[in-house]
């Protein structure tokens, strides 16, 4: 294992709050892997780049000799944790949990070490589902109001006349409660989960146990270089998406966020990181150049060698070519069904979400048939019409349609 001096290094790169620096070191000097957790609550079927940047950070823990603690929040997904928001989240189901729960395991494997003793994955219902009201109680006791309300988003809310959800106070609580169970020596997390991880430290205290270390990574802006990357405001690269959907999602981004884009999503060394961006900042590598060498690296980090450039030579093909691409999902549609409007068989096909946005992306020119671009929002069409043809939506989204008699 190397020297504590060499992992604090690498360890405290790119994070933005390490609590505390100093408890890190006498962990690392006394030479044994350190239990390092990191909490997801699957309420969502990707992971995207954002929340790659901590899974890239528990990876180099675990390429230093530390274990990896992956904690799956089925029980906490089901609470909502009320970071960043300004609304409590609407309550998801057991079933749509354990259904997320399934891909999440599967997409990270594309960043962490799966070896055995290298990662340990637990569910927290395993402990907290079995809580009954006594538990619950001894749990509040470890904290006050007061110290919950300190909380950005809970004080603004309050301030603001917002509901404030009594489970949304405990979240933070039960968070804590998994570092107990785990007896984590460090936490991972967003600078969004700052408070929640500090609670573990709280709760470990009290249990007799030494606090955990808390090292926070920065928040992604998502393709919009405003909102932090969600897929519920769609502004989300997912990390299972298909290559070419991948390059073509980061050949968007804004200008500005190509320096936080190599730094966080590249998986680069700061050195090559640094040198890249003096070449963006001289005018040695122009940015349309920088773009894409970015939406190559991220590629063929999750898809492999040889992906980014297919990506690459896909997204030319139909951006430069203007045309179809080399393979485009077909949906079958019931001949029965016709005549109908295009904009709900824009909705059936799943190319927007409903048909009033279908209606809405005719009129705006955006719904292409065959490459003609259809104007009428209230068009109907015979199954002969489209049978057979790419429906396009937009610059990505495709469909061939085969009508079924």
């Amino acid at each position: 294992m190397l020297s504590a001096d060499v992992q604090l290094r690498v360890l405290t790169a790119g994070t933005v709050d390490c609590i505390a620096e100093a408890d890190l070191r006498t962990k690392l000097e006394r030479g044994r892997p350190l239990r390092v957790k990191l909490g997801i609550d699957p309420t969502a079927s990707d992971i995207h780049l954002g929340f790659a940047v901590v899974l890239h950070k528990l990876r180099q823990f675990q390429d230093l000799g530390h274990v990896a603690v992956l904690i799956i929040g089925d029980f906490t997904a089901r609470v909502g944790d009320p970071s960043g928001r300004s609304a409590t989240r609407p309550p998801l189901s057991a079933e749509q949990v354990d259904a997320h729960a399934l891909t999440y395991v599967d997409q990270v494997r594309a960043i962490l070490d799966f070896t055995p003793g290298r990662i340990e994955v637990a569910r927290n219902g395993d402990w907290l589902a079995s809580m009954d009201m006594a538990d619950v109680l001894r749990l509040t006791a470890r904290t006050t109001v007061a110290r919950i309300m300190e909380r950005d988003d809970f004080s603004k809310r309050f301030r603001g006349g917002e509901a404030i959800a009594l489970s949304e106070l405990l979240y933070p609580l039960l968070q804590g409660a998994d570092s107990v169970e785990v007896r984590a020596d460090v936490e991972l997390g967003g600078t969004d989960q700052l408070f929640n991880c500090l609670m573990g430290r709280q709760l470990q205290s009290a249990a007799g146990q030494e606090p955990q270390v808390v090292c926070t990574t920065p928040l992604l802006e998502g393709l919009d270089g405003v909102a932090k990357m969600s897929k519920s405001l769609g502004n989300y690269v997912g990390i299972a998406e298909p290559g070419p959907e991948q390059f073509g999602k980061l050949m968007s981004i804004p200008d500005v966020l190509m320096p936080k884009y190599f730094q966080l999503t590249t998986g680069w060394l700061p050195d090559r990181v640094e040198a890249t961006l003096a070449d963006l900042a001289s005018g040695a590598l122009a940015p349309v150049e920088a773009k894409r060498l970015l939406a190559r690296t991220v590629v063929e980090l999750y898809h492999g060698e040889g992906a980014g450039e297919a990506a690459e030579a896909e997204f030319d093909r139909v951006f430069k070519e203007h045309a179809a691409p080399a393979e485009v999902p077909e949906h079958v549609v019931d001949g029965a069904g016709f005549p109908m409007r295009l904009a709900r068989l824009l909705a059936d096909c799943g190319l927007v979400p409903s048909n009033k946005e279908g209606r809405r992306k005719i009129a705006q020119g955006g719904v292409r048939i065959d490459g003609e671009r259809a104007t009428d929002p209230n068009l109907e069409v015979a199954a002969s019409d489209v049978d057979g043809r790419t429906l396009q939506v937009g610059k990505r989204s495709w469909a061939r349609v085969v009508v079924r008699a």
